[in-house]
């Protein structure tokens, strides 16, 4: 008969532990609009949408002082292969140009010259005339060019439910765990109730 109880106990315990976090985890978003008991002079949101503002503002910053920043973005897009990219396109670009502007006078030989000479000019010169545009742009643009605003405002553009449905698919796997661990414990709790009963 004892046995029948502690069991009764546990799985009542189990079903409060699994039942409480399954509400918790709804809590984090739900309700989306304040509901207001006057009686009790109580208004209950759900934690993200009522604070939605500060948590945009926060995650933005973190984003930016600790995930990648501007500096970063312009870095990895003028790393030495884009460089060599760029000077062969610049080669490309300024051979076309000098063929075309070019009097057809000049003969081929000086031509060829003229174009080998611009060809090495571009070689010593190119790389280190992009280093010094690539620095005044990373000046220009971390002035101008805000990552963790984008991020903050992309995110309270977002509907809550919108918000709700992206965060539940990134997080689906672990949140199911949280619920069947509050479960866990209350089984375990529900145990340890019975047994703490039997012994008074």
């Amino acid at each position: 008969m004892f046995w029948i109880k502690l069991m009764i106990l546990a799985l009542v315990g189990a079903a409060i532990g699994w039942f409480t976090n399954v509400l918790a985890i709804k809590l984090i978003f739900r309700p989306f609009n304040p509901i207001r008991i006057s009686i009790l002079n109580l208004t209950f949101q759900g934690l993200i949408p009522k604070r939605k503002p500060e948590l945009a503002k926060s995650i933005g910053e973190i984003v930016e002082s600790e995930l990648i920043s501007i500096e970063e973005i312009i870095d990895r897009f003028i790393e030495s292969e884009n460089k060599r990219e760029m000077i062969f396109g610049i080669k490309r670009k300024i051979k076309k140009i000098a063929e075309q502007k070019l009097p057809v006078i000049i003969p081929s030989a000086i031509k060829m010259m003229l174009l080998d000479y611009i060809d090495d000019i571009i070689d010593r010169e190119a790389e280190g005339a992009i280093t010094e545009l690539t620095e005044k742009m990373i000046h220009k643009a971390t002035g101008q060019i805000k990552i963790s605003q984008m991020i903050e405002e992309k995110i309270n553009r977002f509907e809550i439910e919108k918000l709700e449905s992206i965060i539940l698919a990134i997080a689906q796997k672990e949140l199911k765990h949280i619920e069947i661990l509050g479960g866990i414990i209350g089984f375990i709790i529900g145990i340890l109730q019975g047994l703490v009963l039997l012994l008074i």
